[in-house]
């Protein structure tokens, strides 16, 4: 006769196997796609940023390559006028700052720029007449100062 004892029969409290690790949750795919598109975007916009601000970095170098050069004269602060209003063409073409001269360029230099360049007026004019007149009037560091200054202000 075969004891039916039911208790014996039992056996011992075990948990189930782990899971693996794949196929993950639908929240990890969810948090995978979204940050697949947050990196999307982000790169969009840093590429959108440097292709936007390129001419900027021109305009810097090329202040930089006026800068070193030795020779002050008329046909120095005209390409330095010239720099600045290809940069302007470049930030503001719906205004066509290239067709402005004189007190018209200096006022659009002036509402444009940082806020503290108004105290830089007889600079601004003294760079600009030095374009045209004989013997510049201008200090030739000022001018470099006040461009860098100009241009730093313009980022998009």
């Amino acid at each position: 006769m075969m004891e039916q004892d039911p208790l014996s029969q039992l056996r011992d409290i075990h948990l189930p196997d782990p899971g693996g690790f794949w196929p993950p949750a639908p929240g990890w795919w969810a948090l995978l796609i979204l940050t697949i598109v947050l990196l999307a975007f982000v790169s969009w916009w840093l590429i959108r940023q440097r292709r936007r601000n390129r001419w900027l970095v021109q305009a810097l170098s090329e202040i930089d390559q006026l800068a070193m050069s030795p020779d002050r004269d008329s046909d120095w602060f005209r390409r330095l006028n010239q720099l600045l209003k290809r940069s302007a063409r470049c930030r503001y073409p719906q205004r066509f700052p290239e067709s402005l001269s004189g007190d018209a360029w200096i006022d659009f230099l002036l509402e444009t720029g940082p806020g503290d360049t108004i105290a830089s007026r007889p600079t601004l004019e003294a760079m600009v007449a030095s374009s045209w007149h004989p013997a510049p009037g201008c200090d030739a560091d000022q001018a470099i100062a006040l461009a860098r200054l100009w241009l730093r202000g313009q980022k998009c």
